[in-house]
């Protein structure tokens, strides 16, 4: 076996023990138990525990940015390509992916490694959005000043409804995060309510 397919095992392994125990309660031991293995030779490829942890959530955050862009690029023109955003966004089958989220925030602080991470992949999300508003600006669709501050607005506003859904659940209904978070990106671009389409999206909210 290759260094790499080592390394990528090891990046698993700690996934799964983080998905179970989440990121602050996983260990070199937790993941050599899941390997089989020991925790010298995970200390053999990482040269930190943090630094193992940081490559297991970037790999999942990766994930979730390179489905998102491959959803929108199957729309044309901006508002379609922003409401394909929304609706890509907030899936249940990605509630795990937002915990490990909710893990590396509260975590970050303690772990320079980690932090880097997740700041660096939280500007891939911004940028993300901010090139669906400026595409929309350029084509005369959007009316936006800031295109940089706008998308860190509504981008807030969607992380936190989400996080906030993912997290606590009951009563906070997840059907509200993509219409509150829709209509708030409507009023700072400038479009009418209802623009951004959210088909095949179940929510009670009107927004």
């Amino acid at each position: 076996m290759s260094n790499e397919d080592r390394r990528r095992l090891m990046v698993e392994a700690a996934l799964t023990v983080m998905l179970r125990k989440g990121i602050a309660a996983t260990t070199a031991r937790d993941v050599a138990a899941e390997m089989e293995s020991s925790p010298g030779l995970i200390h053999h490829y990482f040269d930190s525990m943090d630094e193992l942890v940081a490559a297991a959530f970037e790999e999942v955050a990766t994930r979730g940015i390179e489905v998102l862009r491959e959803a929108v690029s199957r729309e044309s023109e901006p508002t379609g390509r922003l409401s394909e955003f929304f609706r890509s966004y907030l899936r249940d089958d990605r509630d795990w992916a937002f915990q490990l989220w909710l893990d590396a925030w509260a975590d970050a602080n303690r772990s320079p490694t980690l932090q880097a991470a997740s700041r660096r992949l939280n500007l891939e999300w911004q940028q993300l959005l901010a090139e669906l508003i400026a595409e929309g600006v350029a084509a005369g669709t959007f009316t936006c000043p800031d295109v940089p501050a706008a998308a860190w607005r509504i981008l807030s506003i969607l992380d936190g409804l989400t996080l906030q859904a993912v997290a606590h659940g009951e009563p906070f209904d997840r059907a509200w995060v993509l219409p509150w978070s829709a209509g708030v990106a409507e009023r700072e671009l400038g479009l009418p309510p209802g623009a951004i389409d959210l088909k095949d999206v179940e929510s009670p909210v009107n927004h």
